[in-house]
This record gives structure tokens, sequence and C-alpha cells, in this order.
């Protein structure tokens, strides 16, 4: 069974830090690419960034290029997202999810390539004063 679990939310001032996590009890999650996505109240799931199995390509998308970083370490069977200077914006349910193949940036605009049953249950991040 292929679910993922992220952790890691709460609530952070704008300009704060925050650091999520993602693993899986039931698989060993270097096997796959994994994409985190999030979906802001009243808005649809998008795409935020991705990481290969192998840790050595990822991608985001602009509005977080150079904020947040992406990250996995295999051996504990977990992926990060280390997200800072971070705005009222970036409010959102965050999710992590594994792909069919390996990391493109296509995968997290257009939502493509995903297993869809892998996807966890979110973590709440909110970025308020």
């Amino acid at each position: 069974h292929l679910q993922l679990v992220e952790s890691g939310g709460g609530l952070v001032q704008p300009g704060g830090s925050l650091t999520l996590s993602c693993s899986a009890s039931e698989f060993t999650l270097n096997d796959y690419a994994i994409g985190w996505f999030r979906q802001a109240p009243g808005k649809e799931r998008e795409g935020v960034s991705c990481i290969s199995n192998s840790g050595d390509s990822t991608n985001y998308v602009d509005s977080v290029k150079g904020r947040f970083t992406i990250s996995r370490d295999n051996a504990k069977n977990t992926v990060y997202l280390q997200m800072s200077s971070l705005k009222p914006e970036d409010t959102a349910i965050y999710y992590c999810v594994a792909l069919k193949l390996t990391c493109h940036r296509t995968n997290i605009l257009y939502s493509v390539g995903l297993i869809a049953d892998s996807w966890g249950q979110g973590t709440q991040v909110t970025v308020s004063a």
C-alpha cells in the first residue's frame, strides 16, 4: 500500500520557517520520485516541488523558488520540504505524493504522472501574524 504520511505543519509568522516531512511505513520511499502539492482554502490543489528518487534532480514552481528547498534522506525513508521566508499566501494544506516516473517540471505544473493512491492526509501550514 503506497500511502504517504505528512507531518511538520503548524502556525508560523510571516517571514518565518517550517520544515515538512513526508514518510512511508509500508514501502521504500527511495524507489520513487516524490512531489509536494498544496491546497489553499477555496482554491484548487497546486504543485509546489518534486525530487527524483536519487535526490539529484529537483523542480520548483516559480512562486516558491528561492524560498523552499526539497530534499530527501533515503536512509530515513523521508522527503523534506524546508520552507523559509513564508508568506500568508503559503497558507494551505500540504500533501506529498509519489510520482510514476522521475521528477519533471510538468508533474508539478499540470499534476500529471502522479500515483493517485499514494496521497497522504496532508499537514496544515498557516502563515499569520
